[in-house]
């Protein structure tokens, strides 16, 4: 099998086992454990983990905060438009995508309530617009009065109030997400201070998830394929923590790939650094992890990047045999789905 192709990262998936509700409880999630020492695969419950982490296991957390990013807005004809909000520009304006693109040939406003107007710019060849908005009332206020949770399309129903709470991690603060770090969805408070106790330290870094995190590989060859640059930072205290906690030799454990990348991206010749860049670091089988020494994932769209990447990490045999397991013992899957630790 070429690990080039894009073929090579398909899988059949029944479309009843992608979960379109999270459960009741964060942590009743199911846990595969997957080790890649012997190769073995343990079904356990995601509240299992406080008996498997070890007490100086270090956890990286990505704490970005998902935003009501789609919005709803009307042309002057009455046509109703749908856009997806990505990121914001220095002068206030805001990179997004619209839909359906066909009913906007033209730049011009749309008027998304008697407060918010945004004027619409055309789009580039990825289909991502400009967007620069006027508001007689407070821009965030009026957002998170009216903006919808940016459910994922496989998630087959309209958001709803309780999407504001569960597409949401327990310990996210910094706004800017269009998507959830899903990974870090199963944890509650009481799991988190439960691993402290344990003596585990918790580390946070911020990647804002946007369309280079979900957008799909369409090339053949996935080398080809062109990942969008996400923001990202680690500050100083955690890129020092993280630098010790490897030279005392500690083991790195990641939630989600939105970190994993985080932290790969910022590794140089002396360690992890620490600042704000922009990465667009995509990760597949061939690529030398630096930094995690374990990770924690949710199950990913076939012939998705994300895939690819714990493919990198756990070894592509290893988890395509894990993927078929998780199909075979019925795992709920993707955003609201089970969990995977590869350690």
């Amino acid at each position: 099998m070429d690990l080039l192709k894009r073929e090579a990262y398909a899988y059949d998936l029944p479309k009843e086992l992608i979960a379109q509700y999270p459960l009741e409880t964060r942590d009743a999630s199911r846990l595969m454990h997957v080790s890649r020492a012997d190769g073995t695969i343990r079904h356990r419950a995601f509240s299992d983990l406080i008996s498997i982490l070890k007490p100086d296991d270090v956890l990286v957390v990505n704490n970005s905060k998902v935003f009501p990013a789609r919005l709803y807005g009307e042309k002057d004809n009455g046509t109703q438009i749908e856009v997806l909000l990505l990121n914001p520009g220095a002068d206030g304006s805001w990179e997004c995508l619209v839909h359906p693109g066909k009913r906007l040939k033209n730049p011009q406003w749309l008027k998304f309530s008697p407060t918010l107007s945004g004027y619409v710019g055309m789009g580039d060849e990825e289909g991502i617009r400009e967007i620069k908005f006027e508001s007689d009332a407070d821009f965030w206020s009026e957002i998170h009065r009216i903006g919808h949770v940016p459910l994922p399309p496989y998630i087959s129903r309209d958001d709803s109030d309780h999407d504001r709470d569960r597409y949401q991690t327990v310990y996210a603060s910094q706004r800017g997400s269009v998507a959830a770090p899903t990974a870090g969805l199963h944890f509650t408070k009481e799991l988190i201070s439960a691993l402290k106790a344990k003596g585990i330290m918790i580390c946070e870094i911020t990647l804002h998830v946007g369309i280079g995190t979900f957008r799909p590989v369409k090339c053949e060859y996935i080398i080809e394929h062109k990942m969008h640059s996400e923001c990202a930072e680690i500050s100083e205290a955690v890129a020092s923590q993280i630098n010790a906690a490897k030279e005392s030799g500690r083991r790195i454990i990641t939630v989600g790939t939105t970190t994993t990348r985080t932290l790969e991206s910022f590794w140089g010749p002396s360690g992890l650094e620490s600042g704000i860049k922009w990465t667009n670091i995509f990760i597949y089988p061939g690529y030398q992890f630096r930094v995690t020494d374990a990770m924690i994932t949710n199950f990913h769209l076939p012939e998705s990047t994300l895939l690819m990447m714990i493919s990198a990490f756990g070894g592509y045999e290893l988890i395509k045999g894990a993927y078929a397991q998780a199909v075979a013992e019925r795992y709920r899957f993707f955003s609201y789905g089970d969990a995977m630790l590869i350690e």
